[in-house]
């Protein structure tokens, strides 16, 4: 299972009290079986051989402590592709309910330019946010859909500004570049009404990914940008990996960890025969001098934390106006729980960015 198969099984407390154990090919290590002291080890050849053991910060809220303390596993499931979309399927029609608790709105499914989309309509969306539109890619590894309820409800409640997620084609059916074409897709009909500098492009995990693919694509083709961007844990390379990948799992230090291999292709049900450094699938080997303000969002236990440092430096490089934070010791895209403080807090950041970047 590859960095963004894993991304498609997103599970927070909620979910995992649901879901009945995955079965396993490996046992997992046992407490006794578990290492009690620091070890490092450098080979010849670079590599590190080591153990950590590693409290849960103090500065965290009690529901983040509690929740990165809850035991899971590291044998590798080997879930089936079916699986993965049946859990992430359950995940969201869950969390759609949790987050209209805190943030009515209405939701209605649609097509725009022949894509299926689900639009977000806050409650109480004042007349002057009505020229706006907010437009997002959701997460899920690129083969399932674990954010377009999630991260669309929460930032439209925020910034009180209509959202259209987009469901976009799913690899391995439809590899690279189907989730680009279908976005820009969208993007191009949006633009009939909206004028760009109204529209905000984001996405977490995949979508985060996608959002960059989806910016170069539009400067490929000569379109005008959106007011802002928003990559929220994601990356730009298929090509090389980063350090992170090699160290984390979805849930942090805890759970199954696939170390990449840097002699094949990463991710390659949804790279297809796409060379790993095409600009496009791979933004940071493009040109990207005139990108529109950009808010990178991560985590320090995230394994997609290298790809999205990485692919911010590669912003600031090209002279864009681009800005990082980092939440200290939480897993990868841990604001799509409603439990956590720091999640709410993270979701802000980004409403507050984005609403911004409209009123300019």
């Amino acid at each position: 299972m590859r960095t963004l198969a894993l991304l498609a099984m997103l599970s927070f407390v909620s979910v995992a009290a649901q879901q009945a154990p995955a079965p396993q090919t490996a046992p997992a290590t046992t407490a006794a079986e578990a290492p009690n002291r620091d070890t490092s080890f450098i080979d010849s050849e670079g590599r590190a051989h080591i153990t950590r053991v590693v409290p849960v910060p103090q500065s965290l809220s009690f529901q983040s402590r509690y929740w990165l303390s809850l035991p899971v596993p590291d044998s590798d499931p080997h879930d089936s592709l079916e699986v993965r979309r049946a859990g992430t399927d359950k995940y969201t029609a869950g969390a759609k309910l949790e987050w209209l608790k805190l943030y009515p709105a209405s939701v209605t499914d649609d097509k725009i330019a022949g894509v299926p989309v689900h639009i977000v309509v806050p409650e109480g969306l004042p007349d002057a946010n009505k020229d706006k539109v907010l437009l997002n890619l959701h997460g899920g590894g690129f083969n399932s859909d674990s954010g377009s309820y999630t991260e669309s409800i929460p930032i439209a409640g925020m910034t009180k500004i209509k959202c259209v997620a987009v469901l976009y084609r799913l690899a391995p059916e439809n590899p690279f570049p189907a989730a680009v074409d279908d976005s820009v897709a969208v993007y191009k009909e949006l633009l009939k009404t909206y004028k760009p500098d109204h529209i905000v492009l984001y996405g977490t995990s995949a979508g985060a990914i996608l959002t960059a693919e989806v910016a170069v694509k539009l400067k490929q083709l000569a379109l005008p940008m959106p007011a802002a961007l928003g990559v929220f844990s994601g990356m730009g390379d298929f090509a090389r990996p980063g350090d992170s990948a090699s160290m984390y799992a979805l849930r942090g230090l805890s759970g199954h960890l696939d170390v990449p291999d840097d002699s094949a292709p990463h991710d390659d049900y949804y790279v297809g025969k796409t060379d790993p450094k095409d600009p496009v699938l791979s933004p940071i080997y493009a040109d990207l001098h005139g990108m529109p303000p950009t808010l990178f969002v991560t985590s320090g236990r995230d394994l997609l934390l290298s790809g999205t440092v990485n692919l911010h430096r590669a912003f600031l490089n090209a002279g864009d106006d681009a800005r990082l934070i980092v939440y200290d010791a939480l897993p990868h895209a841990f604001w799509y729980s409603t439990k956590l403080p720091e999640a709410l807090e993270a979701n802000h950041a980004m409403a507050d960015f984005i609403a911004m970047q409209l009123k300019k």
